[in-house]
């Protein structure tokens, strides 16, 4: 997943806005105590995704993947007052951590966490979506862009992490996860419905506007 040497990602780190006190506790939190901890979004690209979010100001932002609520709060900073956050994760057995976190954060009243299958939830959600962010199971993303494409706004941007999946996309034989995003980012490609840009950051985020 990191494609930076060690000492270029800290002097990149270094010359970033620091996360805030929150988040740095859900970072070592995540960890210390839950499984697969690298998931998280982390330092660099937090700062990114909030980055892109204070840009947009958007008043409607999709996630589909809370797993411990670290990107959710980072896209939260950047929300138009009285704006809203949807987070969609299928994992019960973190939901009070995250709840939790997302209380603390200062956040909750603009962040609808939900525990729920995306294929199911999306096509029940109102559309006008400015920013989507996915960053769920892999096999998936093709349709998960399918359920939202229509929903967000001209102009609006889907976001997409893990496109690079640890560099496994330019090696030979290909897993089942790795085909998935290699189909993901082809189509992407070839969609003249957008504009897209993939960028080497951390394990690899799609950035996509639609026209």
């Amino acid at each position: 997943m990191d494609f930076l040497p060690d000492d270029i990602a800290r002097y990149a780190e270094a010359h970033t806005s620091a996360e805030p006190e929150g988040l740095k506790k859900i970072n070592r939190d995540t960890h210390a105590q839950v499984l697969m901890p690298r998931m998280l979004s982390g330092h660099l690209q937090g700062r990114f995704i909030s980055m892109i979010s204070h840009l947009m100001r958007p008043a409607y932002i999709l996630e589909i993947g809370t797993y411990t609520g670290y990107s959710a709060i980072c896209l939260a900073e950047g929300l138009q007052p009285q704006g809203k956050l949807i987070t969609l994760d299928i994992n019960e057995e973190l939901e009070a951590r995250v709840r939790k976190y997302i209380h603390d954060s200062g956040y909750e009243s603009c962040i609808d966490y939900r525990i729920g299958d995306a294929n199911t939830v999306i096509p029940n959600l109102p559309g006008n979506i400015d920013l989507v962010f996915i960053d769920a199971d892999k096999e998936n993303y093709g349709r998960y862009y399918n359920l939202v494409f229509d929903k967000v706004r001209p102009g609006g941007l889907i976001l997409a992490d893990n496109v690079l999946w640890s560099g496994k996309v330019v090696q030979p034989k290909p897993d089942k996860d790795t085909r998935a995003l290699l189909e993901f980012n082809d189509r992407i490609t070839q969609d003249p419905r957008v504009d897209c840009l993939l960028l080497p950051i951390r394990d690899g985020l799609m950035m996509v506007r639609k026209r």
